[in-house]
């Protein structure tokens, strides 16, 4: 029910283009929406109510005040809702994953040999930029493509600038050796420049380059210089084989479209470039109280806000609210014409109707995991007789190396997923020699002496071992007074030695592990959170080493004392920062030289 201070305040809302911020009764933004027209736009909440989906009227009786940005025209209303938006993280807003970038590839062609960097945002730095990218895995997977076909050097500038020998890549011919090989910033930038093309999708351009420079090589006599441009042209022809043509009028363009289902929806985007598909990138969302218009509107908006390549034509698989305002925009970015259309008949059409097909397979395929990770829950629930589903699984685990640098992993599983957001690392204090039951204790009793208002418990604690790491979670919260609601596992690896087959589950109370045979799922549902833990903890540990190993690197250069170790240590915070800055930053530090910062780089980027 719409209250009557919400409608006095709607009666005053002028016909003009703006930006309306929804608020709950608690005064929190919930949603941000732009609109030409506010008074229409706003009408269509509060006046016409008959007609609401449940979603929507679900979100309308959280909805007890609002407030409204007036702006001079479309375009800055459309800014402006996305800078809110990105500030406030509202609830019912759809906001790529979880509000972070997507990854990128930059490429910075003002430098004498421009390296493929992986970044996660675009800066006006008139570098280029490729992507976004659906994962970092599909990225990768681009980027060794192009690593194997160009050679182009991997390490970064520090590391470049201060080498003296070849590293480990030029020895398996996976680099050119820029750094010790006398080739030229011109030679080096062609290669360069066919990468750029390949990310492009201008494969066909590549390989006929490569063919000519290859066939000028060898009229030179320059035999292994053209024996390297066949390999290379190989290559480009063994990707292009497995290129599929769709589009026999050979244009750039992308299809996107939505499918939407149960709660979840997923937008796929099919990227067309010179007739062939080279990439289908699937992007899955919460539907929440949104429409499969609103998601693909959305997604849209902030897909091509980051996108460091705009095709002159995007097909789209529905019609959308801001389509004429969204063309604007993307031809002022371009700085030629983007049209956004929907296609109703012929090739296009087929696109779209293929980019569809994509996005419900992928959608059926995540449904169907969805649902395999609740039916897990459930069996672990009925497993370990617990009057709940364990919706929060927290995993603990350690590691050391012979004792030294002891640290502890929490992982955080929410629904079954990695909650990463939940993860913590804890440094073991003032134990000095190697325990593992001492190293949990201190780790659980330092996490639960936060009270759950601070940080929610667990329905399930898991530590990483047997009955021995059981015990002292147990002990932990007998000490601290713990009346917990929450139920304690351990989970051991299997005694191969004993022949046993599969990991162990304990709980407290009982000298042998659980009966598991009818609740595999559920067994590999703790497997799981159990190698995240160890995963977290391992990567954690090695970072200790790595920055101890540094600091030792520090007390071992002639000239650098504990002052000038301190000095640039609170300059850079940290030797990683260190091994990154250049020559010059460091000796701007206090106390320090050119030739001795020369020293320290040197030092810092030599493999042990």
């Amino acid at each position: 029910m719409i209250s009557s201070s919400v409608m006095e305040k709607y009666q005053q809302v002028p016909h003009s283009p703006g930006v309306y911020i929804m608020k709950d009764a608690a005064g929190k933004r919930i949603y941000v929406g732009k609109a030409v027209d506010l008074k229409k736009r706003l009408s269509s909440y509060f006046i016409k109510k008959q007609n609401h989906d449940p979603k929507t009227a679900a979100l309308l009786e959280m909805i007890k005040d609002f407030d409204i940005v007036i702006t001079s025209s479309g375009h800055e209303a459309f800014i402006l809702e996305s800078n809110l938006i990105k500030e406030y993280s509202p609830k019912y807003n759809i906001i790529l994953k979880d509000g972070k970038n997507y990854p990128l590839l930059r490429i910075d062609m003002n430098e004498a040999y421009p390296a493929i960097v992986r970044v996660r945002t675009i800066k006006n730095d008139k570098a280029l930029y490729f992507g976004p990218y659906s994962s970092s895995h599909s990225m990768n997977q681009i980027l060794q493509q192009i690593q194997k076909i160009f050679r182009l050097r991997k390490c970064k500038d520090t590391q470049f600038k201060n080498r003296s020998r070849p590293c480990l890549n030029f020895q398996i011919k996976a680099c050119l050796g820029l750094c010790c090989n006398a080739v030229s910033s011109e030679e080096y930038k062609k290669q360069v420049k066919d990468a750029i093309l390949f990310l492009k999708g201008r494969s066909d351009q590549v390989a006929k380059k490569l063919k000519a420079r290859m066939m000028a090589y060898s009229e030179h006599l320059e035999y292994e210089k053209a024996a390297q441009m066949r390999d290379c042209l190989t290559a480009v022809e063994r990707i292009m084989e497995r290129q599929v043509v769709v589009s026999p009028d050979m244009k750039d363009r992308d299809v996107i479209a939505v499918a939407a289902q149960k709660g979840r929806a997923v937008v796929t985007v099919m990227q067309v470039r010179t007739g062939y598909l080279i990439d289908t990138a699937h992007y899955p969302f919460d539907l929440g109280f949104k429409e499969p218009d609103e998601i693909l509107s959305a997604f849209c908006e902030q897909y091509y806000k980051h996108a460091g390549f705009l095709p002159n034509v995007i097909l789209l698989g529905q019609p959308i609210e801001n389509l004429v305002l969204l063309e604007q925009i993307f031809t002022e970015k371009k700085g030629r014409k983007v049209t956004l259309y929907v296609p109703e008949r012929g090739e296009k059409k087929r696109l779209i109707e293929m980019a569809r097909v994509n996005s419900l397979r992928e959608l059926e395929k995540r449904l169907a995991r969805e649902e395999e990770q609740r039916a897990a829950i459930s069996m672990l629930k009925d497993l370990l007789g617990m009057d709940h589903l364990p919706e929060r699984i927290e995993c603990y685990d350690n590691s050391n190396l012979s004792g030294q640098d002891p640290v502890s992993s929490m992982v955080v599983f929410k629904d079954g997923q990695p909650y990463k957001k939940g993860y913590r690392k804890f440094i073991v204090r003032d134990i000095d020699f190697q325990d593992d039951y001492a190293y949990m204790y201190q780790v659980l009793e330092r996490r639960f002496s936060k009270m759950s208002s601070q940080m929610p418990y667990p329905d399930l604690l898991v530590v990483d071992g047997g009955k021995g790491q059981l015990g002292m979670a147990v002990a932990v919260l007998k000490d601290l007074g713990i009346d917990h609601s929450f139920t304690v596992v351990g989970l051991a690896k299997k005694n191969e030695a004993n022949k046993e087959t599969e990991d162990k589950i304990y709980i407290p109370g009982r000298s042998n592990p659980l009966n598991i045979t009818q609740s595999k799922k559920a067994l590999h549902l703790l497997q799981q959170v159990r190698d995240e833990a160890h995963r977290f903890a391992i990567t954690f540990q090695r970072k200790r080493r790595e920055k101890r190993a540094g600091l030792s690197v520090l007390d071992t250069i002639p000239g650098i004392g504990p002052k000038k170790k301190k000095a640039l240590l609170n300059h850079f915070k940290g030797v990683s920062k260190i091994k990154s800055a250049s020559v010059e930053q460091i000796a701007d530090v206090d106390g320090m030289t050119f030739s001795l910062a020369q020293t320290l780089l040197n030092a810092l980027n030599t493999p042990e």
